[in-house]
């Protein structure tokens, strides 16, 4: 881990940077528009995202006019389509479906992006579970057509100081780790991915050992997806939908703390057989965790197996679309498997745990090692 980047008590801090005099922000607007995206003429791109990411906004609608498309702009501070503040006063029955205006625009747009930039990074937090369980099932309408990749689609950040907060850096040092890892020669990251994503293509079956964890899971038939840099940015990550009743074994997230819904959980322990989560425990927020677990029934089997290979990101944020790339690390995500690649499983949840493998954790394919602490062996 990075040493601490806290200054003492009393020292200087320079003065941050104004983000909209930032250069980088037009190669990053330009990065999510054509290699993304690959906007077309006449496309209605849905951009979502919250005030707070106004220099990237204004960059990406100058980038999808010199495109000829139309970018249809969704912005609140909570991300559309579903306003939380609207969700913890409305009557239960108008949680559960989207209004038509929106289903429409779900059904219609040609690419969307979802840029977060929050203003409190644990805004969820104060909405009862059971209606965060009828907004998501109204959401998956909204994804739809993205699990499925009928239509390009990109999640990505701006940095805002709740963001900076959480992850215990400056407004400026978040900006740099943002820009160092989005900007990158993603032609040559993806050819390096792709080298070890086919080694696991070729595997009928992968073993996860480390702190706590020794998990089996068969990826026998199914084929990973490399991400270079398109549908996530950062990419910076191969992915499998593993078999779905095929996980066996305890997996321990001990080195970080998992934030899901607004709520943080520290010592999340996983025990899995034919597939299922069978027992699970946690040493902080056990009850949201068993909650999440209950949502329904796909929500206890992996949707989501992904390797993270960024190499700009080696430090965990508490933020998932970056901690889910730390180069050396693993990620199960818990509920919705991405059709695309083969997945079954169907959720309303799509949860991101993150375990990190560079101290005494390994990964083998059908028995020989092919990651040691976190170090590529093939």
């Amino acid at each position: 881990m990075a040493s601490s980047v806290f200054a003492g008590h009393g020292a200087p801090h320079a003065p941050e940077r104004p983000l909209t005099q930032d250069l980088r922000i037009e190669a990053y607007a330009k990065l999510l528009v054509e290699r993304c995206l690959d906007v077309q003429p006449g496309w209605e791109v849905l951009i979502r995202s919250t005030p707070l990411a106004r220099p990237l906004l204004d960059e990406l609608e100058r980038q999808v006019a010199r495109r000829g498309a139309y970018p249809i702009m969704r912005i609140g501070w909570s991300m559309w389509p579903v306003d939380h503040g609207w969700a913890t006063e409305a009557p239960e029955h108008l949680l559960g479906e989207l209004p038509e205006i929106d289903r429409f625009a779900s059904d219609r747009m040609d690419a969307r992006i979802t840029l977060d930039a929050p203003e409190n990074t644990r805004a969820e937090a104060d909405v009862p579970a059971e209606r965060l369980a009828l907004i998501h099932a109204a959401e998956k309408v909204f994804y739809r057509r993205t699990m499925t990749s009928e239509i390009p689609w990109v999640s990505c950040q701006f940095p805002t100081h709740a963001l900076a907060q959480e992850a215990g850096l400056t407004l400026d040092q978040l900006t740099d780790i943002v820009f160092d890892s989005c900007l990158l020669d993603w032609d040559a990251e993806g050819d390096r991915m792709r080298r070890y994503a086919d080694r696991f293509d070729e595997a009928a079956e992968i073993r996860i050992v480390g702190d706590g964890t020794d998990l089996t899971i068969s990826l026998d038939g199914r084929h990973g997806e490399v991400d270079d840099g398109r549908k996530n940015m950062p990419g910076g990550e191969f992915f499998f939908a593993p078999v779905e009743d095929s996980a066996s074994g305890l997996i321990s997230f001990s080195e970080y703390p998992a934030v899901h819904e607004g709520h943080e959980l520290e010592g999340i322990r996983l025990e899995f057989k034919d597939g299922k989560v069978v027992d699970a425990s946690a040493v902080r927020g056990e009850h949201v965790l068993h909650g999440i677990l209950d949502r329904d029934d796909g929500a206890r089997r992996i949707g989501e197996l992904g390797i993270g290979c960024n190499p700009s990101i080696t430090r965990y944020m508490k933020n998932v679309l970056f901690d889910e790339k730390i180069d050396g690390s693993i990620h199960l995500a818990l509920g919705q498997s991405y059709t695309s690649i083969g997945g079954l499983n169907t959720s309303a949840i799509h949860w991101d745990i993150v375990k990190d493998l560079r101290s005494g954790g390994r990964i083998e394919l059908d028995g020989a090692v092919v990651q040691d602490n976190g170090a590529w062996v093939i």
